[in-house]
């Protein structure tokens, strides 16, 4: 029963990687919508082996490193496959080149991760998230490539996607983390569980034109969170650095 227990939360990462091989099998033939559903699914199992390794205990080592051989497929090759098939295939060599920075970086960010893994739970994360990347292509293109944003609009946002979510996904931003779903943390962190709330009524509500609005909204926070640090560092050293009115009129101050 223990190793049984054990390989649960792998039987959810290898699903997981399925969907990632189907995502690049549905892209080869031109099936766009597919490919990028199957790369939600993918997410989707993603999410759940970590809630079913806390939940019977059988969190380990081999665990997140089968996760992170599972994502640079799911996360990594299948959204730079379907940038290429689906607007970089005309390009030839540039294409080629542009399209695969997605999955590099994801390998790169999950190496990083993997070296840097003190513990299972971390209260952020440095960098995107791999999923959270993948999930902002494949939302783009299911909802707004072409459909909500016009030609020219569409062609500079795949072109800021294949550029800007590598770089942030190896940058020293710090992202949220999702809460664990247990009644302790509904208690200690209940902004977050109803924001939680509200982002899924607002998916369901925009007929999922609201996942791409929020993989937005998510890549803004570490940028945001950033400038406010630089923010308070800056008005910080300006304050130490300022002299004492004191001093200004010749008197010493302290004993």
């Amino acid at each position: 029963m223990r190793y049984s227990a054990k390989f649960v939360p792998s039987l959810f990462t290898i699903l997981n990687l399925f969907c990632g091989f189907l995502s690049i099998l549905n892209a080869a033939n031109n099936d766009i919508n597919q490919a990028c559903l199957f790369i939600i699914y993918a997410s989707l199992f993603d999410a759940f082996d970590g809630v079913v390794a806390r939940f019977t205990h059988t969190s380990s080592r081999f665990g997140v490193e089968l996760d992170s051989l599972s994502d640079v497929v799911s996360f990594g090759a299948a959204p730079s496959f379907i940038l290429y098939k689906f607007y970089f295939y005309g390009l030839n060599g540039i294409g080629i080149a542009v399209a695969s920075l997605l999955m590099i970086f994801s390998a790169l960010r999950l190496a990083r991760f993997n070296a840097q893994l003190a513990g299972f739970d971390k209260s952020y994360f440095i960098g995107v998230p791999v999923p959270v990347s993948a999930i902002t292509v494949s939302s783009f293109f299911l909802f707004f490539f072409n459909k909500n944003f016009s030609v020219s609009l569409s062609s500079t946002f795949v072109y800021i996607i294949a550029i800007a979510l590598p770089l942030l996904m190896v940058s020293r931003f710090k992202y949220d983390t999702l809460p664990k779903f247990t009644l302790r943390e509904m208690k200690l962190h209940p902004v977050k569980f109803i924001f939680i709330f509200l982002i899924i009524l607002f998916i369901i509500f925009t007929k999922g034109d609201g996942l791409f609005v929020f993989c937005l909204f998510y890549l803004c926070t570490g940028l945001l969170r950033s400038g406010k640090n630089l923010f308070k560092k800056i008005f910080l050293r300006k304050h130490h650095e300022s002299p004492d009115p004191g001093e200004k009129l010749g008197y010493k101050t302290g004993g």
